[in-house]
């Protein structure tokens, strides 16, 4: 039997979670072996609206008007839609959610945020610079509209609390909008024009990018089951496609699939999936966007990609392994084709991707209380893309025992377990 390769860390998962810790870790002098049972960014890091999302300082809340419940609840919303036949096993987790998205609550859990989401397009800046990346990004921000009135209203009064932080932003009227976007129809009356985030044209190439970088500066990929992971007198091993490899850290950046590795090493971590889709569609005759543009009451994103208009449902609640739904698409179409004009769908079927998320509203960044040399990084929610790079940073500064750019208290395991 052939040796275990030997390196100081194995990155289990190579969405952009994984692949920005990597290269952190590389960065540190560490040598690196990034895994996965696919090819770098094919899961959630390959579908989403593409943005690096600075001005989000209060994290997405479960609802807590009765109002909004009832509206959710009847199963019809275009923001979310869940499996009837999933919604005993996930109601515990929904009702800490809810516990967790009281105004106290909330407010605590921005608190512990803000510092990664102030530091998220600095620390994606410098990988995009080193990995010639600029033609991906656009710099012009993105917009939040809005169909009703009251609905603007709501918004503008609310970003006072953007203000004192520092932000930019613009409020538009109905025709300031459509100066902005000349494509976007009346149906919208009005919108927040955030200027500080960055969209990325292709969220996929930007992680192989980053994977390109990662290889040049001699890291390297392996394709490997994680249920392979197996704790050893001095270290950490793993079974790849090449054979074993040997560590003594390792890091579980799985997304969605870094609960179940947690349980087999005896960590119950209250993980679940907000399960979300994704189809392009090409712009009608004369029409385009310059930006991502969310419509608030609506739940769904359009973002102008590589390959198309891309439209982003809001949330499904379903088990993982569940069968598609042609439903989140089909009732968020529709009203995209109120505000922009679109052509035909460019994709066979609808991309289905799951956001892990905790119901804290903040991921589990730091080692396992119980076992040396073990590390997580997950739960990232709608903020994957968005907080890569920082994470990346915070999980490899507690690595190596530097000192760490934010305090990661907030984010240790050690509040579940």
């Amino acid at each position: 039997m052939a040796a275990a390769v030997k390196v100081d860390a194995v990155v289990l998962g190579a969405g952009i979670i994984g692949v920005c810790a990597a290269l952190h870790l590389q960065a540190r002098g560490r040598s690196v072996m990034l895994v996965d049972r696919r090819g770098p960014g094919e899961e959630t890091s390959f579908g989403n609206a593409g943005l690096i999302e600075r001005a989000s300082i209060v994290p997405y809340a479960f609802p807590r008007s009765l109002r909004d419940i009832l509206h959710y609840a009847s199963n019809r919303a275009s923001q979310v839609r869940y499996d009837p036949l999933f919604l005993p096993r996930i109601a515990p987790w929904l009702f800490s959610y809810w516990r967790h998205s009281s105004p106290t609550r909330l407010a605590k859990a921005a608190i512990a945020m803000l510092p990664l989401i102030e530091r998220c397009v600095d620390e994606h800046d410098a990988f995009i610079a080193a990995s010639g990346s600029e033609d991906l990004v656009r710099r012009a921000g993105w917009i939040e509209a809005f169909r009703t009135e009251a609905a603007f209203d709501r918004a503008a009064a609310a970003t006072t609390v953007a203000a004192e932080h520092g932000l930019s932003f613009e409020l538009l009227d109905g025709g300031g909008l459509r100066a902005r976007e000349p494509s976007l129809t009346a149906t919208l009356t009005g919108a927040v024009h955030w200027l500080d985030p960055v969209s990325v044209r292709d969220p996929h190439a930007l992680t192989m990018r980053y994977v390109g970088l990662f290889a040049s500066r001699g890291g390297r990929f392996q394709h490997a089951d994680a249920g392979t992971l197996a704790a050893g007198t001095d270290g950490w091993s793993v079974v790849t496609d090449a054979g074993t490899v040997a560590a003594r850290d390792v890091v579980v950046s799985l997304g969605a699939w870094s609960g179940t590795l947690a349980r087999r090493h005896g960590y119950r971590v209250p993980l679940a999936v907000k399960r979300g889709y994704h189809m392009h569609y090409a712009a009608g005759p004369g029409a385009g966007l310059s930006r991502p543009v969310l419509d608030d009451e609506a739940g769904f994103v359009l973002a102008p990609m590589a390959r198309g208009i891309r439209l982003t449902t809001g949330v499904e609640m379903a088990g993982i392994q569940a069968p598609a739904s042609p439903v989140p698409l089909s009732r968020c179409e529709p009203l995209a084709r109120q505000i922009l004009p679109l052509g035909e769908r460019l994709d066979a079927a609808p991309w289905l991707g799951c956001r892990p998320a905790l119901p804290d509203m903040r991921p589990v960044i730091g080692p396992a209380p119980r076992h040396s040399g073990l590390w997580f990084s997950f739960g990232h929610a709608h903020h994957g893309l968005t907080l890569a790079a920082v994470s990346g940073r915070l999980l490899a500064e507690l690595v190596t025992g530097a000192e760490t750019v934010v305090d990661p208290a907030p984010y240790a395991l050690t509040r579940f377990v």
